[in-house]
């Protein structure tokens, strides 16, 4: 099992920038898959960009366009997210979570561990 601590979340301009951290302990090998996730009051949550940590193959939702981008730490265990040109839209909570095989952001369920949260908050 893989333990996730998320941090760097926040209040944000539009159009500003933030960069969340999702520090990993606990086993990991090839297969493991660390991803950030979303999830807006009253919305479903949606995945948003995930990565193999070995290896470094990385895979984004659609929506992101270039805006968001997930990258790795090996010396602090650590996945990033860095954010850009943020809007109202991205206002969420945001999860951190990790599975052993696939590594799709769209297929939140099969993600086994997940972090606590961090609130990004965007404002006009």
């Amino acid at each position: 099992q893989v333990q996730l601590v998320e941090s760097g979340g926040g209040s944000v301009q539009t159009g500003g920038s933030l960069r969340l951290s999702c520090a990993y302990s606990g086993y990991t090998d090839k297969r493991t898959c660390v991803g950030w996730f979303r999830q807006a009051p009253g919305k479903e949550r949606e995945g948003v960009a995930t990565m193999y940590i070995i290896g470094g193959s990385t895979y984004s939702a659609d929506w992101v366009r270039g805006r968001f981008t997930i990258s790795h730490d090996n010396a602090k265990n650590t996945v990033y997210l860095q954010m850009n040109n943020l809007n109202a839209d991205d206002t969420a909570m945001y999860y951190c979570a990790a599975r052993s095989g696939g590594c799709s952001p769209s297929r939140g369920a099969e993600f086994g561990s997940w972090g606590q949260g961090t609130q990004v908050t965007v404002s006009s």
